[in-house]
């Protein structure tokens, strides 16, 4: 279809074109990612927007915690078992786009809060609502709430009644190691039951073994799965394991 043309000579042409150009706004590309989830024959979708930044991007890490999760729900393992032998309660941090969490309130029929920094909210509302069918028909249930990570009072609002901690590609930046390492504190050491925090990390930077270092002094760290190096990278993705040494010495005895 062809387009009016401006007269020849305007001489108010080129004002109004840098005018207009200064005012458009270029949208955000929105990608839909599916994953398939075996144990259940079930699909979830997630959108993710790379352009908006690093929480609204999947990370490989995410993928290896969803992979483990579907091979648990096919192998009935005790990895994800509820203490009290009730509906599973977990809380997942740092969700970004929150396709683990979802993953897990469906493959494990369980009660999952998801949170992140206010402005990632409502890209993980978009994707908790695009998966509703999906989570009841498998007895899950996904609550999204905003944690700013060793904010005491969203940490206090959100409770500690959880059986596992998730987070995946969490440590990154050094500057939130001790953030996040109070929040875990919060949650695996102020609570009466033990807690198991679940973490998928890809190394990047020699750094990240400081954040590792000092977590040792408050959780026994254990690595329970190594993913083979793909994609170019030299390391796979390893997924740990941190249980607070207290709760490790109740249940030796």
């Amino acid at each position: 279809m062809s387009q009016p043309v401006a007269p020849l000579g305007d001489p108010n042409e080129d004002q109004e074109n840098n005018t207009k150009s200064q005012h458009v706004q270029v949208q955000p590309v929105e990608q839909q990612q599916r994953y398939h989830l075996q144990s259940i024959n079930s699909t979830i979708v997630i959108r993710h927007v790379p352009s908006q930044g690093l929480s609204f991007q999947l990370w490989p890490a995410a993928t290896t915690l969803v992979n483990l999760l579907d091979h648990h729900a096919t192998a009935k393992t005790t990895l994800f078992s509820s203490s009290s032998g009730s509906r599973l309660r977990l809380l997942e941090l740092g969700s970004g786009t929150g396709v683990v969490g979802i993953a897990a309130a469906a493959l494990l029929g369980a009660n999952v809060t998801v949170t992140d920094l206010p402005n990632v909210l409502p890209n993980l509302q978009f994707n908790t609502d695009a998966n509703a069918k999906v989570l009841e028909l498998h007895g899950g249930a996904v609550n999204v709430a905003a944690l700013s990570w060793a904010d005491t009072q969203n940490m206090e609002a959100i409770g500690r009644e959880y059986d596992v901690i998730l987070g995946s590609d969490v440590v990154y930046h050094d500057h939130l190691y001790e953030p996040l390492l109070e929040t875990l504190k919060f949650f695996l050491l102020g609570s009466e039951k033990k807690v198991v925090f679940l973490m998928g990390h890809l190394k990047r930077w020699k750094k990240e073994s400081s954040f590792f270092r000092k977590a040792k002094k408050f959780f026994d760290v254990e690595v329970i799965h190594t993913d083979s190096p793909c994609n170019g990278s030299r390391v796979g993705v390893t997924v740990y394991q941190f249980v607070s040494k207290s709760a490790q010495k109740l249940n030796s005895k």
